[in-house]
């Protein structure tokens, strides 16, 4: 466990228009730490995702990186700081191989030619590094990959960058059961290297499996942030469905960052 947040967020507020989405959010994430951020449709959880991001502004509140105070005015300057985040859809292009997909947009070139024998040794690196095994060839089609191993790409693509922060938009969705297992335990492989990741989820099975804290957003205010090991599925249920959990004398903006 770490001892301080590498990310942080202060009394975060998010409007569009006259709908104000985020309210005073409150929210830090640990490296060689795993926080599973949960909400019902609608509570503000990616509206969160890409205030981090750089994707939509902060309309007030501080973000601190590392303890700085930062100021992200773009995907890019989100980057530059370690941030990356792996979204539902992927984004990968099934008409390319694995190494052409990691390295989309930030392809390595030796003059003016592309130099494929470094892009695909990173590549191969980062996948061991990773212990992920289950790739046959770096030079397959993504169509060709399963819904585990397509996922697995994604992530390996976040992390080749010496990211710091790793947010993985419902990784498992969609996943058979083995599949699911190999995806939550590459999750768990990223925090004990070091990174902090965020997994956003609403499978309470998966969150328990592999999650240090919990945050949990209730109609764009965060309930309360609290350590896995101290609460159980019914009190986070209750505080993604009320904002509240009464056993937990917690909630409706309150919070408990343990």
């Amino acid at each position: 466990m770490s001892q301080g947040p590498i990310l942080e967020l202060r009394g975060i507020n998010k409007s569009f228009g006259p709908v104000q989405v985020l309210h005073d959010v409150a929210f830090s994430v640990h490296p060689g730490e795993v926080t599973a951020l949960v909400g019902d449709n609608g509570a503000g959880k990616s509206t969160l995702v890409k205030c981090i991001g750089g994707i939509h502004p902060i309309d007030s509140g501080e973000y601190l990186f590392e303890g700085e105070r930062v100021h992200v005015n773009g995907p890019r300057d989100a980057a530059e700081l370690g941030v990356e985040i792996v979204y539902q859809d992927l984004a990968l292009c099934d008409n390319l191989d694995i190494v052409q997909n990691m390295f989309l947009g930030r392809e390595r070139k030796s003059g003016l030619v592309l130099d494929e024998d470094t892009m695909e040794e990173m590549a191969a690196k980062t996948l061991a590094g990773l212990s992920v095994r289950t790739v046959k060839s770096l030079r397959q089609h993504v169509s060709s990959l399963s819904g585990g191993q397509r996922q697995t790409v994604a992530i390996a693509k976040a992390v080749l960058w010496n990211s710091k922060v790793v947010i993985l938009d419902e990784p498992t969705a969609a996943l058979g059961v083995a599949q699911t297992a190999q995806v939550l335990e590459l999750v768990r492989r990223l925090a004990d290297k070091g990174l902090a990741v965020v997994l956003i989820s609403h499978n309470m099975n998966d969150v328990f499996a592999v999650s240090d804290r919990i945050a949990a957003l209730y109609l764009g205010r965060m309930a309360a942030q609290v350590k896995a090991s101290e609460v159980t599925h019914s009190q986070v249920v209750e505080l993604i469905t009320s904002g509240r959990s009464g056993e937990l004398g917690i909630g409706n903006g309150i919070g408990a960052a343990s």
